[in-house]
């Protein structure tokens, strides 16, 4: 039950959820426990039937009337007949631009998960309907709110290491997590753009922010190594079978996931999938996978700085590590993130257990050691800092960090993502301007300019 009685729905801001899959639960528990006196839920949609009487089931475990349920069909329906201030988007990744610009047609300000959307052609559409409406668009980009990140950020602020003239930058996913997205709906770039737009934007729109600037060449390289049939056999594999549940093999597969074993992913998929045909547990080295599991990425950025990024789904531990080279030191920042399955009870991008290393390394002088900022949560203790910037009333006091994210920095994150994967397949660098000429800076909080003279490092005993 609520902690305190709702206010009247007429004194609240009214949401609309369309999306009902594992994401969704965040934002539904957010507004109808977390902050049930803002917020109120009053129409949920989604293509699956079972998934939406599911969704108004958790309704009522949280003591609050259900709201009605629309099938994706009737989503315009939804949106006359519940009139929310609010659309949360959290359907599969292509049809992110569909339900954006419809609601903010229909009048309503619209939260979407990342990524904005899979092609610079919807990312156009989307941004032109929001000049068209003026209506807010919020892209939640929560790792930007994640404590030690955060600090990361106040540290490239203050000037600590100078200007930033590169960036080394590391992901690594597991087994656990990594592979997941090749069970899913994620495996084909036609609806997720494959993992440097799915995955990566999260991690290109961390350095978009940290370094306040916008991307302007990409060149990468990607291939499928791992998850493939070939590997399968490898592994011992004769004959896997198309999805877990009814494979032959999955008692020696050590990538077995089992849905009827796990209540969460069997009351979301395996009791509705007869709605749908949606299979959440596809085999992870079936042929027709169209995504890469190792990719590789250089980036320049308008202000001089390079990134050089990699990003690997197959790794033996979860997380990653970045450096900033700067003309007044270095930043090396390390996070170890814990095993996570989406649609089960683990938290995404939850922090082992000591699993945080910030050092700061000047060009003269010791390193030093910082003690990390810390919360606890999803994405690092980012969702609860992100939820409640959403959901409370506007607080007076201005975020230093402006980790708010729109249109502008959900295009800004994708448009590197999108020139990824044409570089791979061209073999050619890529211009971010030839896939959206105009782009629009997101707002940044201010980083110190370029300084002319620096002071000059003093001679200093060897470091070993």
């Amino acid at each position: 039950m609520p902690s305190a009685a709702p206010a009247s729905t007429s004194s609240r801001r009214t949401y609309a959820l369309v999306g009902t899959g594992s994401r969704s639960s965040m934002y539904q528990d957010a507004i109808e426990q977390t902050y049930p006196t803002h917020a109120a839920l009053v129409g949920l949609c989604d293509t699956n039937a079972g998934r939406l009487e599911l969704a108004r089931a958790r309704s009522v475990s949280h003591g609050i009337t259900p709201p009605p349920a629309y099938l994706a069909a009737d989503f315009g329906r939804m949106l006359a007949e519940t009139r929310p201030h609010v659309v949360i988007v959290t359907t599969p990744d292509a049809t992110h631009d569909d339900y954006i610009i419809r609601a903010m047609e229909a009048g309503c300000d619209v939260i979407t998960e990342k990524p904005l959307t899979t092609t610079a052609e919807r990312c156009q559409r989307i941004l032109a309907a929001q000049q068209r409406t003026g209506r807010n668009l919020r892209v939640t980009f929560n790792y930007r709110y994640s404590p030690p990140r955060t600090q990361v950020k106040d540290l490239l602020m203050r000037g600590e290491i100078g200007d930033i003239l590169s960036v080394d930058f590391h992901w690594m996913l597991n087994t656990s997590h990594g592979a997941d997205y090749f069970r899913r709906w994620h495996a084909h770039k036609a609806i997720s753009g494959g993992l440097l737009i799915h995955k990566a934007s999260h991690h290109f729109d961390l350095v978009n922010w940290w370094l306040g600037a916008l991307p302007v060449t990409v060149h990468a390289t990607g291939k499928r190594d791992f998850y493939t049939p070939a590997m399968a056999a490898r592994f011992g594999l004769t004959a896997p079978g198309p999805r877990c549940h009814t494979c032959a093999e999955k008692s020696r597969c050590g990538f077995h996931l089992d849905l009827a074993a796990t209540p969460g992913l069997k009351a979301l998929y395996l009791d509705h999938e007869h709605h749908d045909g949606y299979l959440r547990d596809r085999c992870v080295f079936r042929p027709d996978i169209d995504i890469e599991d190792t990719m590789n990425v250089l980036v320049g950025y308008d202000n001089g700085a390079t990134l050089a990024y990699s990003l690997n789904a197959f790794n033996a531990w979860e997380g990653y590590t970045i450096a900033f080279n700067g003309t007044l030191g270095r930043i090396e920042h390390t996070i170890v993130e814990s095993t996570y399955i989406n649609g089960t009870d683990t938290v995404q991008g939850g922090i082992a257990t000591d699993g945080v290393t910030t050092r700061l390394i000047p060009l003269r002088g010791a390193p030093r050691t910082l003690t990390p900022w810390a919360s606890t949560g999803g994405h690092g203790g980012g969702d609860d800092v992100m939820l409640d910037e959403i959901f409370l009333p506007a607080a007076t006091k201005p975020d230093p960090y402006r980790r708010a994210s729109d249109e502008r920095g959900g295009a800004a994150a994708i448009l590197v993502g999108l020139a990824a994967n044409q570089s791979i397949a061209s073999g050619q660098p890529v211009r971010i301007a030839e896939l959206l000429p105009a782009l629009t800076p997101p707002d940044t909080a201010p980083m110190p300019g370029r300084t002319d003279p620096l002071p000059m490092p003093q001679p200093s005993a060897r470091r070993t």
